[in-house]
């Protein structure tokens, strides 16, 4: 485990370069915001997590699977990873920040450039919405919002939050 490396990881340089040649600019774990995120977009008052699949427990994903030897061991530590990243991301969105997570299986090679339009479509859809709703609460939260964004923007700026479902559709 000492080589495990918390930072820099190569699922994480593949969006932050994907991102930079897009034009975002950002930060790489600012350790002034809860959770350390693994980048910052200040512009857009976002911040994007980029997890393991393994480390941080994604459910129904083949690359999680639980570890036969010293299970307990195990479990409580993905477990205690998984309720600090619950916590960390409800602190982040009751700052007014807009929270991204990037599965380490939505980076690999057949669904990767779906995903990474998909987080630059998003991230610009909320920058947009930012201009033409100043009245946008962060209190209302990622769900919510939802609702009133699809009915109030033109149907070139949609958003649809959920990166998962279209990588779903890539994979099939």
């Amino acid at each position: 485990m000492s080589r495990i490396c918390g930072k820099d990881t190569k699922p994480e340089e593949i969006v932050c370069k994907y991102l930079f040649s897009k034009g975002f600019r950002y930060r790489k774990n600012d350790k002034r915001l809860p959770g350390k995120p693994d980048i910052v977009l200040p512009k857009y008052k976002t911040v994007v997590f980029v997890n393991g699949c393994f480390w941080h427990k994604h459910e129904d994903c083949k690359y999680f699977v639980w570890p036969k030897s010293n299970p307990e061991f195990w479990k409580d530590k993905i477990e205690r990873t998984v309720e600090r990243d619950k916590e960390k991301i409800a602190e982040l969105i009751a700052s007014g920040w807009h929270v991204f997570v990037i599965w380490e299986c939505q980076l690999k090679p057949v669904v990767r450039e779906t995903t990474l339009q998909g987080l630059c479509k998003e991230i610009k859809c909320l920058y947009t919405v930012k201009d033409l709703h100043a009245e946008y609460q962060s209190s209302m939260g990622v769900i919510e919002w939802q609702g009133w964004l699809m009915k109030e923007l033109p149907d070139d700026l949609q958003c649809s939050l959920s990166l998962d479902e279209k990588v779903e559709k890539e994979r099939e």
